[in-house]
């Protein structure tokens, strides 16, 4: 089959391969899917995981991605709630050969069913994505309607999935970026936006969650605006300043049928739109995932048409 490979973490995207690599069997309770689409995250190649396995052994050259949608084709022993020729769309365990590939085998439990009126491209858009917006907001920060919510990066990937989730559970939404993001960041549905080059972050005044996908001096002064009670979420690492008087969550996303097949209704549904800025065939995606400009959104592989 063909994959992307990885081989040197120093190269980064610039050390993606496209190679002829044998197609994965179905190991006990996993599946192999045909993969359709795939999506990737660029912070992949400083992830250990992306380079050793669990027990700390080199394991390159590796293939990363780790979002996809596709269809079941081989069933491992054990494995049940799947059936061949379904249609899912999952997250993979990060200490194993990704997505970027035409086949991958992944356990049972990490996929949900992709309902067909929800096209590949779309379904590989979400699992990273959708559930870190998701866990972020109602499992780590207990999110509730009247809350106030501070979302960095509201423009992007994940900030925009964050910003659509908290306004339909009845929150008021600050958004943040740059300049250039604020039209976006409010078509997605936030109620205000603070410019991060221009505008005075503590203008926001109190809030109940925090939202952080920047670190750094922002997540410090973020910190100081949560109000008592509140949560400060970090998908960046460890809270550094925590807030005087709430909490300071961070966390890796995981896996959760149950969480993706609540995102998956909402895009079947029109509740939810993803934000992907550019889609590109396999035989391209070496290019496509190393650009030369700014990302505005997810790079989904097309694996098959």
């Amino acid at each position: 089959m063909k994959a992307i490979v990885v081989t040197d973490r120093t190269a980064g995207t610039a050390g993606m391969t496209l190679v002829e690599r044998p197609e994965p069997q179905a190991a006990i309770n996993d599946v192999v899917v045909r993969v359709h689409a795939s999506g990737f995250v660029p912070t992949e190649m400083e992830w250990p995981s992306t380079w050793t396995d669990r027990a700390g052994r080199d394991r390159n050259p590796s293939i990363p991605g780790h979002e996809l949608a596709g269809v079941v084709t081989a069933l491992g022993y054990g494995t049940t709630g799947l059936s061949v020729g379904q249609r899912v769309v999952g997250l993979a365990d990060w200490h194993r050969d990704g997505t970027l590939a035409e086949y991958v085998a992944i356990e049972a439990r990490n996929l949900a069913p992709l309902p067909g009126d929800v096209d590949f491209t779309t379904g590989a858009s979400l699992p990273i994505s959708g559930l870190t917006a998701w866990q972020g907001l109602f499992r780590h920060g207990r999110l509730r309607a009247g809350r106030t919510v501070l979302a960095h990066g509201a423009a992007g990937a994940v900030g925009t999935m964050v910003t659509q989730l908290a306004r339909e559970a009845g929150a008021h939404v600050v958004g943040t970026g740059r300049a250039a993001d604020r039209e976006k960041a409010l078509d997605f549905g936030a109620h205000e936006f603070v410019d991060l080059e221009n505008d005075t972050l503590e203008d926001v005044g109190s809030v109940d969650l925090v939202f952080d996908v920047i670190g750094g001096d922002i997540q410090k002064r973020s910190a100081a605006l949560v109000r008592a009670g509140g949560t400060l979420v970090s998908v960046v690492g460890p809270v550094e300043t925590p807030p005087a008087a709430g909490l300071a969550v961070d966390f890796v996303v995981e896996a959760d049928r149950a969480d993706l097949g609540e995102i998956v209704q909402r895009v079947r549904d029109g509740r939810l739109r993803t934000n992907i800025d550019g889609v590109s065939p396999l035989d391209d995606a070496v290019a496509a995932l190393h650009p030369t400009g700014r990302r505005k959104g997810k790079t989904i592989i097309r694996v098959r048409p």
